[in-house]
Formats: C-alpha cells, structure tokens, sequence
C-alpha cells in the first residue's frame, strides 16, 4: 500500500518545491541569541562557551563579537533577549538539582509540584487574572478551552487572521462558528447580533497578530462585549512581556486588564524561549479546565525546568523596562531605515516588522542573498500567510545592538540589488 502513497507524497512535495513554498528547517549549532550560528550541512559545533555578558555592545563592526559562521538573528520570538540569560540559566540548572528533569505524569495523578503552583500564582498575579493553569504549549491551551467551555446551543466569535492553534480549537467544539474580518469591527458587531439567540457568546482574538504585526482593538471589542453579553477571550503570545507600561501585554496597554475573561499565552518567546502555554482566566473558568480540558488531563506536566525557569523571567520582568525600552527603540530604528531605503513594512510599531515581498519565490530567494550577507531571516509564504502575501517577517529584539540593527537594514538594501541583477 505505501508504495502508491509514497509516489502520490513526493509528487505533492515536488509541487511546493516548484511553487518556491517549501520550508527548509535551518540548523542552529548556537545557544538561541542575537547571533546564532547555522549549519551549512556540516557537523555541528558542540564545545562553545555560552556568552556570558547579555549588555548588546553600541559599536560593533561588521564580523565583530561573533563567532567564525555566526550571523545575525533576525527572526526569533526572543523579544527581550531573555532565552539566554545567565540568570534564567542558572535559574534551570538549579531546578534540575532540586526538582529533577521531568514529571513522568499528568497533573491530577501525580504530576504536580510546588514548582507548578508557584508559576500559576505568579502568572495570575502578573496578568490581573484569577486563576491560571498551566499546559505544554499554547497550542494546547488553546486546543483545550472551546470544547470545555461551549456546546452546540453556543458561539464563538473568531478573528479571520486568528493563530491556527484557534482555528483549531474552535474546531473541536461543537459550538456555532462565526468569523470577522481582522479588526473589523463593525462585522464583529454584525456576527453577534447574529449569535444572540446563543447561550453564551465568546469572541477570540490573537492580542498581536503574528505575521502582520497588528495589535487587536481590545478595548472597543470590549465595549462591544458587554453590549452584547458577550465574554472575551485574547491569546497573547506575542505581547506578553514586553507590551504595555508593565510588559502585561495587549489588554494592559489597552486599559482592559479586568475586562478579559479569558487570556491565553506562551512561554517559549518573550518569557524566556522555552515552551509551555497557560490560560488565564475567571477562578470558575479556570477550575473547569482543570476538570474537563483534554490537552490539560492528558499531556505530562511542564517539566519543572521550566516552571522554574520561568519564575525567574517573572522575576527579571519587574525591573525590565531597560529591555522594553532598548526593543522598542531597535524596532523604531528598523521600521524607519526600511521605509527610507524604500521597503514595505506593515503599517504599525511591534518589533513584528514584516518586508512584504508578494512572491513566495522572491521571498525565499531573498532570505537566502540575506543569510549570505549575515542575516538570518525566513521567507514566510501560504499557507503560513495568504497567496501572493509573502513575506520576511522580521523581528526586533532587546539582544540586538544599533549596529545590529543598521547591518540589517543594509543587508536587504544589498540583497534587493543582487536579485535585481539576476533578474537581468
């Protein structure tokens, strides 16, 4: 039987390479920073020395403070620079003497520990939030919130550019499914008159969009919630950390912290880069999914590394305003040169900075000139964005010095010539 499925899978794996769409998978042989160090199909190294110092240098010359091979990374979702940082790190090492490597258990039976219930109330008091309750992932969060919370006498509200881990959560509910247009308020106004005859009502946004760098209107997608008796929920992945006054993310900075019903959001980008998600939440909302979420009853514990790991981050968030300040001044920077030097950037001041491009080919073949000058980014073509969107989504962080900063920018300046010359 394989043998014709075999065919049938490498023929469709020949029609993504054609159309320019096929994602290599790039290997890091460097701890995840500013400059990384990527494989060109050699064995990677396994003796370097993690930097030590995480103080960007002002006054780096092009090759200098790198290793031989390392280039410049521009497409982390380590905003605050924090997924190496001595502190976090020693922080880890400790958890391991302490409370061992992995729970070998889901929560209810015997997987957890103090460390967990550390983290959810820290969480909880950081994000204004009741209760919080830990997961895997925030794919997992997600996945587990619609079919605990809604049936099919209910309906969920979605935002058409929502993260897919939405997409697929709503999916597992057998609650109704409506969708607006992203940021579309006047649809979302629309789509709940027509839910009215719902039990319960729920409307899904990301707080930052991913591949667009868009914040979500919360406060009036509030407004409109309460109009219609609606509840709110907000993935806030790409926020947490370093948006708002306090880096408590999108709801923060919109004034509607006690407005969100339900906030979901990772650990694996601006709180330290590992993994693990959580749902924030109402004390009662919170209470169920501890009871009746699959992804929650059924998945090991977040390794204790990692809850203690991320106590830390929650630490070091207190007094990180110097990040937030250094990222949102690099993002500045970048969006400005690019708009000077003639590039499309996506209207907005997230360290999400996406170079539209259109063709996925384009895209790819860019990313590629761009690592050959030093730069480390990735063509972002469908399904990840939509057809003739393509896109290099770059992304700022507090790790990256000016100079850093200013050898991206000339490096796309200097790619955008070579492509025009192969073109002829």
């Amino acid at each position: 039987m394989y043998a014709s499925v075999r065919d049938e899978l490498s023929a469709t794996l020949g029609e993504i390479r054609e159309a320019g769409l096929f994602k290599p998978e790039r290997v890091i042989s460097t701890p995840q920073s500013a400059s990384v160090a990527v494989s060109t199909g050699s064995t990677p190294s396994t003796s370097r020395t993690p930097s030590t110092s995480r103080t960007p240098s002002t006054s780096r010359t092009p090759g200098a403070g790198t290793a031989p091979g390392e280039v410049l990374n521009f497409c982390a979702n380590n905003y605050l620079g924090l997924a190496d940082h001595p502190a976090v790190v020693a922080a880890a090492k400790d958890a391991l003497d302490r409370w061992g490597y992995g729970m070998a258990s889901v929560r209810f039976i015997c997987g957890t520990q103090e460390i967990h219930k550390e983290l959810e109330q820290r969480l909880s008091a950081f994000l204004g939030q009741e209760d919080t309750i830990l997961y895997s992932s925030c794919f997992d969060a997600n996945g587990g919130v619609f079919e605990t919370l809604l049936g099919p006498e209910d309906a969920v509200i979605s935002d058409a550019l929502n993260h897919a881990s939405i997409i697929d959560g709503i999916r597992l509910s057998k609650a109704r499914r409506l969708r607006y247009a992203n940021r579309d308020l006047a649809e979302l106004e629309t789509r709940l008159k027509e839910a009215q005859d719902a039990r319960r009502r729920l409307i899904v946004t990301d707080g930052v969009f991913s591949m667009d760098g868009y914040v979500a209107p919360l406060a009036e997608i509030c407004d409109l919630a309460d109009r219609y008796d609606a509840m709110v929920m907000v993935d806030d992945s790409h926020a947490v950390g370093f948006v708002g006054p306090g880096g408590r993310g999108t709801p923060e900075l919109h004034g509607v912290m006690d407005r969100v019903d339900i906030l979901t959001g990772t650990l694996g980008k601006a709180l330290g880069g590992a993994s693990g998600g959580y749902v924030a939440a109402r004390a009662e909302i919170v209470a169920l999914l501890r009871q009746r979420s699959r992804p929650y009853l059924f998945s090991n514990s977040l390794a204790p590394v990692i809850a203690a790991a991320s106590i830390k981050v929650l630490d070091l968030l207190e007094s990180a305003g110097e990040l937030r300040d250094r990222l949102n001044a690099n993002t500045a920077l970048f969006r400005e040169e690019m708009t000077d030097a003639g590039f499309e950037i996506l209207p907005g001041d997230h360290a999400i900075a996406p170079v539209m491009i259109g063709d996925a080919a384009q895209a790819g073949r860019m990313a590629e000139l761009l690592l050959e000058r030093g730069v480390y980014v990735i063509g972002f073509s469908y399904p990840v964005v939509p057809m003739d969107r393509a896109r290099i989504r770059v992304q700022l962080s507090a790790a990256h010095s000016t100079d850093d900063v200013e050898r991206a920018v000339a490096a796309f300046i200097d790619a955008r010539e070579a492509m025009k010359r192969e073109r002829g």
